[in-house]
């Protein structure tokens, strides 16, 4: 519910100095561009994907392709969620990823390749993603949206909780139903940024961790 994670939401965006204002701007742009899409047929097709599964959800942390490699065969049979630009390695290593959660950050490419294979992306607005919502909404086949902000200000779009693609995407699964949560490459100590970027990472990821522990399904650690 989102008064629950108003005060959370708020404490973020003070952490971070980012603006409200502009995270609803964005929200509102990516709401009427899926219009377009049938978001409640989407929504539909996720609930059946994810209730009462044991999903995996793969983060991007440097061990990524290890983990992959680990957990090949249970990935290939299992029920995947990528968080941004683990799609790109997931493809690599030959794996479609079910549901990829990303504020096109990542190689989106590989994210409208993987959407029109089958996979569905639920794409996450915030204040600073308005320039590559305009640029890659419209060639996603299915898709959901997300916001921040307060979902009952749009039509098209949801508020499942989480702050990074990571988390975010636990809370969608969570959200829909999944039975248990398996958590690839969520690495809270390292980062693969450049040096300029590792600061502001660093400090998504503790809010990450942060808020992985709010989650009440079960939630494991691979």
């Amino acid at each position: 519910m989102y008064k629950e994670w108003e005060p959370i939401y708020l404490k973020i965006i003070r952490d971070f100095g980012f603006s409200k204002e502009k995270d609803e701007i964005t929200a509102r742009y990516l709401d009427n561009l899926l219009d377009s899409f049938k978001v409640e047929d989407t929504y539909d097709e996720l609930m059946g994907i994810l209730k009462g599964e044991d999903v995996f959800i793969c983060g991007r942390g440097p061990c990524l392709h290890k983990k992959i490699e680990s957990y090949k065969e249970d990935l290939k049979d299992g029920i995947v969620l990528a968080a941004d630009g683990a799609t790109s390695t997931l493809l690599e290593k030959g794996i479609k990823p079910d549901v990829i959660v990303s504020d096109l950050d990542g190689f989106v490419p590989d994210q409208v390749k993987a959407n029109r294979e089958g996979s569905i992306v639920v794409v996450h607005a915030h204040g600073d993603n308005i320039e590559s919502i305009n640029r890659w909404t419209k060639k996603f086949v299915k898709i959901l949206g997300t916001t921040q902000s307060d979902p009952k200000k749009f039509r098209n779009l949801f508020n499942f909780g989480g702050f990074t693609d990571g988390d975010r995407a636990a809370f969608l699964a969570e959200h829909f139903g999944a039975k248990t949560l398996n958590l690839l490459a969520f690495d809270f100590e390292r980062t693969e940024e450049p040096s300029w970027k590792k600061e502001i990472k660093m400090k998504k990821l503790k809010w990450c961790k942060l808020l992985l522990g709010l989650i009440k399904s079960d939630v494991n650690f691979l």
